[in-house]
């Protein structure tokens, strides 16, 4: 099978596939193609017009300072944590070389169900990973601890929102498996009234 078939439009949609952000080397989008990509991401359905969705790019240089972060902000938290865990916190900071954090903004204050807004946020994320592939890269949307800790989202100037997902971008190092996907007639029914 080909992933992220990239013939047309429904081909990529039916061929998608993430990759082990792991597995993700140089090259990653270009700053014009990462600005296409995060376009794209905003073109999502978003009731009442709130945007509660925010992006916020870790260029490679900043890598080192993330990895600090998280691994200060994890020893504060868990002061019991291993050195195995805090090297995990490490590492996560340089997968790949194009790292994207997506930060719901939830607004509560509004009218619009937050159940909504929370489906606006992942429907943010689809079209980032979808624009990624469509572009020749592979993507991997990621959360994990870092992704629930409030200093983690403040250090990253969003004080009070959350973490959506850490998407790391690249290039694959090694041909892309399939993994199990559902039966349809097990998700799939009709309802005829």
């Amino acid at each position: 099978m080909i992933f992220n078939d990239t013939s047309s439009a429904l081909a990529l949609l039916t061929s998608r596939r993430s990759g082990k952000a792991r597995e993700l080397a140089a090259p990653g989008p270009t700053d014009p193609e990462l600005a296409t990509i995060l376009g794209a991401a905003m073109r999502v359905p978003d009731h009442g017009k709130l945007v509660p969705w925010r992006f916020v790019v870790v260029p490679p240089q900043a890598r080192e300072a993330l990895a600090a972060l998280l691994v200060d902000a994890y020893s504060a938290e868990k002061p019991e944590a291993s050195a195995k865990e805090l090297d995990a916190m490490r590492s996560f900071a340089g997968l790949a070389p194009t790292l994207v954090v997506l930060i719901a903004a939830l607004k509560p204050e509004s009218h619009i169900p937050l159940g909504e807004q929370q489906l606006s946020v992942g429907a943010a994320a689809m079209q980032l990973l979808n624009a990624a592939h469509a572009l020749g890269y592979v993507g991997n949307w990621l959360t994990g601890w870092a992704a629930y800790s409030p200093t983690v989202a403040a250090a990253l100037g969003q004080p009070g929102a959350t973490i959506a997902g850490f998407f790391f971008l690249g290039t694959a190092t090694r041909p892309l498996e399939e993994r199990l996907r559902p039966d349809p007639q097990a998700v799939v029914s009709h309802w005829l009234g």
